[in-house]
This record gives C-alpha cells, sequence and structure tokens, in this order.
C-alpha cells in the first residue's frame, strides 16, 4: 500500500470515530429530549385536571390551598381562555411582559400584543385542551401550552454539539495540515538543496571528462560527444532547479512556444520512438517564467504522458491565449491509458502512483511549482479510459509586454 493510499485510509478511520461519537452524542441528548417530552406531558395534564377542578370549586376554602400548591409548582407556559378566545389565565409566561400600567386606567392591564404571540406559538407546538367550567351552560374554556425554555434548548443542543465537534474537527484538521505542510516544506527545502551540493562535485568531473574525451580523440564534432554535453548541460539545469527550492524564483518574459519547443527537442531523442511528439497554437503568446522549473514541469507532464502509452501513441501540446481574462492555457494530451474521474485530484497528491516503482512525487511537485511560484494553475482537464488524458496549465499571459527594436 503508497503512503497515499495509507493517509487516506486514515482519514477515513477518523471520520468514521468522529461519526460514531457524534451520532451516539446526538442519540444520548434525543433519549433526554424524549424523557422530559414525558415528564412535562405528565405534568401538563395534572395541571388540567386541578385547573378544571379549581374552576368547579373555587369557592371552597378546604381545598383552595391544595390547588394553588399543585398550580404553582407548573414551570410550563400555559394560557387559560374561554370560549369565546378572551384571555383568563396565564401560568409560566415572562413576568416581566405580562403587564404593563395603562395611564388613563388604575391597576394593572395585560398586554395583549405579547399574549397573542405567545398563543400563536402554543397553537403550534401543541393542540389545546378543553376544560369545563360552572354553570349549567357548560361553558368551556381552553388551555394552551409550550415546551419549557429547558426543553426547547435542549432539543437544540444535539445540533449545537455537532457543530462544536464539527468546527472542532476542522480546526483540528487545518491545524495538523499546516503544520504538515510546513514540516513537509522544511524536508523538500532541505533535500532538495542537500541534492544540489552533492550533484555540484560529479558534475564538474563529467564536464572536465568530456572535454578531455574530445580532446584526446580529436572529436569535437562528434555528435555522440555533443549529446553527452547536453546531458551535463542538463544536469546543471537541474542541480539549478534544486538549489533554487525554498526561495523566491524570478519569473521573466518568455514566449511560451520557444520555452516549450527547446525542452521536446531535447526530451524527444530520449524517449521512444513510438511517442509522437507535436507542438500546436499561437507560436507568439508570452508569460511570466523562470524556465528551468517550468522546465521541470513540462518534463515531468511528458513523463507521465510517455509512461501512460504502451505501445504507440502521440503526445500533443497546444498553446492556447485567452485574451479576454490575459490567461495562457497549455494543455498537454496524450493518448496513453487515461485517468480515471474520481482520480482526477489524488495524481496530485504527495506518494500517489500507478507505478510499482514510482514515488509519487511527479504531479505533487508540479502543482507546487505552477501554483507557487507561477501562480497559475494546473488539473486534469479530461481524460478517458483507455483514450487518453488532458493535463491544462492556466498562466497569466504578459500581454503588457513590449518588445525592444534595435
Amino acid at each position: 500500500m503508497n503512503p497515499y493510499e495509507k493517509k487516506r485510509r486514515w482519514k477515513f478511520f477518523l471520520l468514521v470515530f468522529a461519526i460514531v461519537i457524534g451520532g451516539a452524542s446526538v442519540f444520548y441528548s434525543d433519549f433526554f429530549v424524549k424523557k422530559m417530552e414525558r415528564e412535562e406531558r405528565l405534568q401538563f395534564q395534572l395541571y388540567v385536571k386541578v385547573t378544571e377542578q379549581r374552576l368547579l370549586m373555587y369557592d371552597d376554602d378546604r381545598y383552595t390551598g391544595l390547588v394553588d400548591l399543585i398550580t404553582s409548582n407548573n414551570k410550563l407556559p400555559v394560557i387559560l381562555t374561554d370560549d369565546k378566545g378572551e384571555f383568563v389565565g396565564y401560568q409560566g409566561l415572562d413576568s416581566t411582559k405580562t403587564y404593563y400600567n395603562v395611564e388613563k386606567k388604575q391597576g394593572i392591564a395585560y398586554d395583549p400584543g405579547y399574549f397573542r404571540r405567545e398563543l400563536r406559538a402554543m397553537k403550534k407546538q401543541h393542540p389545546p385542551i378543553p376544560i369545563n367550567g360552572l354553570g349549567a351552560e357548560g361553558r368551556k374554556y381552553y388551555i394552551y401550552h409550550r415546551d419549557s425554555p429547558t426543553l426547547t434548548q435542549l432539543r437544540y443542543f444535539p445540533y449545537i454539539q455537532l457543530g462544536v465537534i464539527a468546527l472542532f474537527l476542522l480546526t483540528a484538521y487545518v491545524a495538523f495540515s499546516s503544520a504538515r505542510k510546513a514540516e513537509q516544506d522544511q524536508v523538500w527545502v532541505g533535500m532538495a538543496k542537500e541534492t544540489a551540493h552533492q550533484l555540484g562535485t560529479p558534475i564538474s568531473s563529467l564536464m572536465a571528462w568530456v572535454e578531455l574525451m574530445a580532446i584526446r580523440f580529436n572529436a569535437e564534432d562528434d555528435p555522440l560527444i555533443a549529446e553527452m554535453q547536453n546531458d551535463i548541460k542538463r544536469l546543471e539545469v537541474i542541480t539549478d532547479r534544486f538549489s533554487k527550492i525554498g526561495s523566491k524564483p524570478i519569473l521573466e518574459d518568455h514566449v511560451v512556444f520557444t520555452v516549450i519547443h527547446n525542452f521536446v527537442e531535447y526530451f524527444r531523442l530520449r524517449t521512444s520512438d513510438k511517442v509522437i511528439f507535436n507542438i500546436t497554437g499561437d507560436e507568439q503568446v508570452r508569460a511570466l517564467l523562470n524556465v528551468p522549473l517550468f522546465d521541470w514541469v513540462t518534463e515531468n507532464l511528458l513523463k507521465n504522458a510517455a509512461n501512460a502509452i504502451e505501445n504507440e501513441g502521440k503526445i500533443t501540446i497546444n498553446i492556447i491565449e485567452n485574451l479576454a481574462k490575459e490567461e495562457v492555457f497549455i494543455d498537454v494530451t496524450d493518448t496513453g491509458k487515461g485517468i480515471a474521474r474520481s482520480k482526477f485530484d489524488a495524481v496530485f497528491q504527495p506518494g500517489y502512483t500507478t507505478r510499482k516503482r514510482g514515488w509519487g512525487l511527479g504531479l505533487s511537485l508540479t502543482k507546487r511549482i505552477i501554483d507557487n511560484y507561477h501562480r497559475g494553475e494546473i488539473f486534469v482537464k479530461e481524460s478517458e479510459l483507455g483514450k487518453g488524458t488532458t493535463f491544462r496549465i492556466v498562466l497569466k499571459s504578459s500581454i503588457t509586454y513590449e518588445p525592444t527594436t534595435s
């Protein structure tokens, strides 16, 4: 199992663990909510019975104190109305809003606006319960109620709890990712600079040996010696790339077609003859590039494309200028085995590879160079299994560039 798959598995396990904890918390909270609902329902039923008896024996002093004691212990918000909808009494409402002083009349009057709002809220939660009053006409009263503030808050508690858990996981993920990314950056920079340092001495020796061979065998014009020199120059470029990792690269104005063409000519001779290279599009488009680093991007994309082609195939690089957005599109298309749509993002993750001997760092490094150093974008534009893949690079064009005239 490669490192990318291991990391994905650990993320999956952590996600499942978080879901289990959240689900258990919600289930436990829901259990208490339902238990409290049952208790409040019993409490309200008792209050209804007591209120009905109070209406029937309002002048019986023997039981009035007991009834008042029972009703006073009720904590549920309750409103009592007659059969005409007139307010008769209330309990458990906000005492600061249930009355106000009326200047024109003596005494205290109920605030009808507050009661109407409370009554509407109660009607939405529970149906009213009718009770009988005094008199032969059988006048009815109606008791409305709603859940207690504690139960209302408890209903929303699981969602708040899930939100807190999600926020905690998100914060932990961001912090862990930031720390891990910083650690990876330090490893990348240290490894790159050490590699550049280690390559310096053998490259200098190779340059001297090639020059000595050319002089001793009088082969300065031999094409093999020329290609060996090209490879040594290539090693110098690679060393220069590694030495610049971690430093802010200098972007200069270049003709995109020329930069890509120069590298393709070098790469073509070191690739199978069965792979055909073709560069199309606008040959005058310019962009701000760091050539050594951008050559690295081109190399990684071409290597991946060539490896995806099992027998004969074609690699096409198409350069397009989007004047409306001042962008340059570079599409690298191969006729290889293709990429599954579910892997479009995964191919840029460090450690992801389909090759037995691959490290899975090429496309990850490519994305880092384009995103961080060239302020551009790279993604899989399209792919179909068995038919090929197109990677798209998006760069800012240097349309304001004015060439100097001699």
